[in-house]
């Protein structure tokens, strides 16, 4: 019992270690989708929504999902009629959503299995912040896209507005903890979620982060206040 006890309330740190990491989403796998729809209070499916018009994929596209997890955003992304490929580096999250219908392959975002050129979009949802080096990434997802191709980046972002701003970082680290400790398999989890996105860049700089990395015409459009940031660059044809 005292292993399980310690797995279960086991989180990575910020360093972010590709084993800790990985480890920690398998821990929290079977119950992710659920925890995260709590948290939001339903407002992910409206994220998940935007990402994919954002996207603006037609019939027949090859997407990569970067950081899909169980594969939702994956199954979200296909309504669009586009063949899309969920990718994760937890195979816990993976095998959670393997009832899903869409393909899905494990893979690192810093060493990604696939050909130059093999994608005519990537998007990374809410993992990007957990790559131990975003920016290779980010130039990663730069080689396998085609020419032509685009890049989205959904990810949690700052609050424009400075009073919610206040109010939106003392729910991150105090209140989410704690309402994880009524549905998460493994609350500490989102002490790290809270951590991590107190720690990660704001809008402007990580559109420059992106455009360094080799993305052309970066833009990004807020949601919900600014909570989760909808970033967009194209690769240069």
């Amino acid at each position: 019992m005292a292993k399980i006890r310690q797995r279960e309330s086991f989180r990575a740190q910020l360093d972010k270690q590709p084993n800790e990491v990985a480890s920690m989403f398998d821990g929290v796998a079977k119950r992710y989708d659920i925890t995260n729809t709590v948290m939001t209070g339903g407002i992910d499916r409206y994220w998940r929504s935007v990402t994919r018009k954002s996207l603006a994929l037609r019939p027949g596209e090859r997407v990569l999902d970067l950081a899909a997890g169980t594969g939702v955003s994956t199954v979200e992304l296909a309504k669009s009629g586009a063949w899309c490929l969920a990718a994760d580096f937890s195979q816990g999250m993976l095998a959670a959503g393997r009832w899903r219908n869409v393909p899905m392959v494990a893979g690192d975002a810093m060493a990604l299995p696939f050909a130059d050129d093999s994608f005519d979009a990537v998007t990374i949802s809410y993992g990007l912040r957990n790559v131990s080096d975003p920016d290779l990434a980010l130039r990663e997802m730069l080689r396998v896209t085609k020419p032509g191709g685009r890049l989205v980046v959904a990810e949690f972002s700052t609050p424009t507005f400075a009073p919610f701003r206040t109010v939106y970082m003392e729910y991150l680290m105090k209140a989410l903890p704690k309402l994880a400790t009524t549905v998460s398999s493994n609350p500490d989890a989102y002490v790290y979620l809270a951590e991590s996105i107190r720690a990660w860049p704001n809008q402007p700089q990580l559109a420059m982060r992106i455009a360094d990395a080799g993305w052309s015409s970066v833009r990004w459009r807020n949601l919900t206040g600014g909570i989760v940031a909808l970033h967009r660059g194209y690769k240069l044809g």
